[in-house]
């Protein structure tokens, strides 16, 4: 169970408003849905006896926020989003409209103001590691990293 856990929400955690007509809760699309989603699958591990750091598991869900936050700002929402433990990591998959590439901006325009933002990608290409963006076949893309849990 801990090797691979898949986000597939329940209905019943759902509020009724957030159930499709097919009865299934939609994929987590927000920051702090993301941030559960993740919370949910290591807490499941660390109850079967993993251990799991309290730092770690903090920057897994920042790592999975920016990613949400990225895709909600520059890339035209979320298409799609996975969260599986694997061994000793986790590994969050982030899928959004566009076909552009992450890019980390300056802290300061042309005219030396601090720009607002822009420090969302930096944090991940930090906390993580295995950072890999894949084009989609249908367009888009998917930003898969892996954050160590120990």
């Amino acid at each position: 169970m801990c090797e691979k856990h898949r986000t597939t929400p329940t209905p019943a955690a759902a509020p009724p408003s957030a159930v499709d007509r097919t009865g299934r809760q939609p994929r987590p699309c927000k920051p702090a849905d993301v941030r559960r989603a993740v919370e949910h699958a290591i807490s499941e591990c660390c109850r079967a006896g993993r251990p799991c750091d309290a730092h770690a598991v903090s920057d897994a869900q920042l790592v999975a926020s920016e990613l949400t936050t990225n895709a909600i700002l520059h890339g035209g929402g979320v298409t799609d989003f996975h969260v599986d433990v694997v061994g000793p990591d986790v590994r969050v998959c982030v899928s959004d409209r566009s076909d552009r590439l992450p890019v980390v901006q300056p802290p300061v325009d042309g005219q030396g103001r601090r720009r607002v933002g822009g420090r969302g990608w930096p944090i991940v290409c930090r906390l993580a590691r295995d950072v890999q963006v894949c084009d989609l076949p249908s367009g888009g893309k998917c930003i898969s990293v892996v954050v160590p849990l120990i």
